[in-house]
C-alpha cells in the first residue's frame, strides 16, 4: 500500500455520473441551460433565414405561412422559444448569484429549483401558443 495518495483521475462511468448529478436541482439547472444554450445558438439561423425570406416579398411572406401550418415547423419554433425561455430564467438566476443573492448551498438550491418550475411553466404556455 502505498504512503502516499494518489491524484491521479478517475474515470466514473455515465451512469455514475447522472447518478449523482440528477438528484440535485442545481446540477439539473445547470446542465439545462448549457444545453439550451446549444439549442439557441443552433437554431437562431434558421429563425433569421424564416425572417429574411418572410420580410423579402409578399410572396415570401405567403412562403413563410404555408411553412408554418405545418406541425414539424411549429415544433422547432416552439423548442427555440423554449430552450430561449430556459435560458433567459437561468441566466438570471445566474445574474442575481453573480451580485452574491442565493450563493449558499440550501439558497441556491432553492433558486435553481424555482427556476426550473418557472422555466416549466413558461414552457408549457408557449406549447400551447405555438404548437396547438
Amino acid at each position: 500500500m502505498p504512503a502516499v495518495k494518489s491524484n491521479r483521475p478517475v474515470n466514473l462511468s455515465m451512469g455514475q455520473v447522472l447518478d449523482v448529478n440528477l438528484k440535485s436541482p442545481v446540477a439539473i439547472a445547470s446542465i439545462l441551460h448549457r444545453l439550451s444554450g446549444v439549442i439557441v445558438f443552433l437554431l437562431v439561423p434558421v429563425l433569421l433565414w424564416l425572417l429574411d425570406k418572410s420580410l423579402s416579398s409578399p410572396e415570401g411572406f405567403a412562403e413563410v405561412q404555408a411553412i408554418f401550418g405545418g406541425f414539424i415547423v411549429r415544433f422547432i419554433v416552439w423548442v427555440f422559444v423554449a430552450g430561449l425561455i430556459f435560458h433567459f430564467i437561468a441566466g438570471v438566476k445566474h445574474l442575481l448569484a453573480d451580485m452574491g443573492f442565493a450563493e449558499e448551498l440550501e439558497s441556491g438550491r432553492l433558486a435553481a429549483t424555482i427556476s426550473l418550475i418557472l422555466s416549466a411553466i413558461g414552457i408549457i404556455a408557449a406549447f400551447v401558443w405555438i404548437v396547438l
